[in-house]
């Protein structure tokens, strides 16, 4: 597996360099927000981990501009405390985030648990039975979203957490659930990336109709029919 390092703390990229590829990684790094556009839109990577604050574009810029060609997985470092560097990188398509100063152990395993799903999601284009519900169609064989007819662009993870919902409408998949299938970890109060990739998702497919509800204190339900939304 291939990782990019997009990062302008020279010493931070060497130690995590070393670090991942003692993990079994080969590891490119880049110190400046242009030279990591271009290596990011060159291709050849799994994986992308990508600090906010750079020189040139910043990390936001480059994801934007990327999300525009790619949908290779990125993790964003940002700095702790900042929920509003978290809340837009997931906006824009992140697939993750973690704050700094981190344990590199953390990341190795954030980074081994989306690549992990990411192999499962490639690995599952085989054509299969496509999802028809509540107005919208899901089609695992081409990896399209379509609601009311019409095609809708998602990201790979917005893609396979609309693919949960849907194969267990009517049910409430809580978040620790959510958390733990595509993040290997349990969620936790501050930690919103599930509720932003749904948030994300509500916005792309809801068009005054409520498709995925809250269930407050649990999780989220796929809601198989307009009836369902208004249900207890």
């Amino acid at each position: 597996m291939h990782i990019l390092v997009v990062d302008d703390d020279a010493e931070l990229c060497t130690l995590l360099g070393e670090f991942l590829r003692r993990e079994g990684y080969t590891v490119d790094c880049d110190h400046e927000g242009n030279a990591g556009l271009t290596s990011a839109l060159a291709g050849g990577f799994d994986l992308i981990v990508l600090d906010v604050m750079l020189p040139g574009l910043d990390g936001f810029e480059i994801l934007r501009r990327l999300r525009q060609q790619s949908k290779v997985p990125v993790i964003m470092l940002t700095a702790r405390g900042e929920d509003v560097d978290r809340i837009i990188g997931l906006e824009l398509g992140a697939d993750d985030y973690l704050p700094k100063p981190f344990n590199p152990r953390e990341l190795a395993a954030r980074i081994r648990a989306i690549l992990r799903r990411y192999e499962q999601s490639q690995e599952q284009r085989a054509p299969s039975g496509r999802l028809e519900m509540n107005g919208i169609v899901l089609d695992p064989g081409t990896r399209q979203v379509f609601s009311s007819g019409k095609p809708v662009e998602v990201t790979t993870f917005e893609f396979d957490i609309l693919e949960m919902l849907m194969h267990s409408a009517g049910r409430v998949l809580s978040r620790d659930t959510l958390m733990e299938n595509f993040y290997n970890r349990k969620a936790t109060p501050f930690d919103r990336s599930i509720d932003m990739h749904i948030s994300h998702l509500r916005k792309k497919l809801e068009h005054g109709t409520t498709l995925i509800k809250t269930i407050r204190g649990v999780g989220y339900q796929f809601c198989r029919t307009p009836e369902d939304a208004h249900a207890e």
